[in-house]
């Protein structure tokens, strides 16, 4: 499985970044072969508008199944819900690194969320 992780850093010990939408990057992570890259998210980081459904067309088209992030607006859960990725909200969870987050996967101790966690313009 893929997972895209919202994140500031460039590896796994980056911190997970709390927007979605606009984080500075994200880390793809495949369960399957332990391995990961990371995806510069720039253009989105700094749009006027539409950020947060960019930036999930983006993760959608790395064919990630799930994302890890601090907290997803309505437009951004919408689209990647369309496109069949799970969302986890981990704000509130007390993760502050990728690392962390990534392990609270595996271990099952995440649950999708069934909405939108933030109003948009975030």
């Amino acid at each position: 499985m893929k997972i895209a992780f919202s994140t500031s850093g460039s590896d796994l010990n980056g911190d997970i970044d709390p927007r979605f939408g606009r984080a500075a990057g994200f880390l793809v992570y495949d369960t399957d072969t332990k391995n990961y890259e990371t995806v510069n998210n720039d253009q989105n980081l700094n749009a006027m508008q539409g950020a947060g459904i960019q930036s999930a067309q983006l993760v959608a088209e790395l064919k990630v199944e799930a994302v890890v992030t601090g907290h997803c607006g309505p437009k951004a859960f919408r689209t990647l819900s369309a496109a069949g990725v799970k969302v986890y909200n981990v704000h509130n969870a007390g993760f502050k690194t990728v690392s962390e987050a990534l392990k609270a996967v595996e271990n099952g101790e995440l649950q999708a969320a069934t909405g939108a966690d933030v109003d948009g313009h975030w």
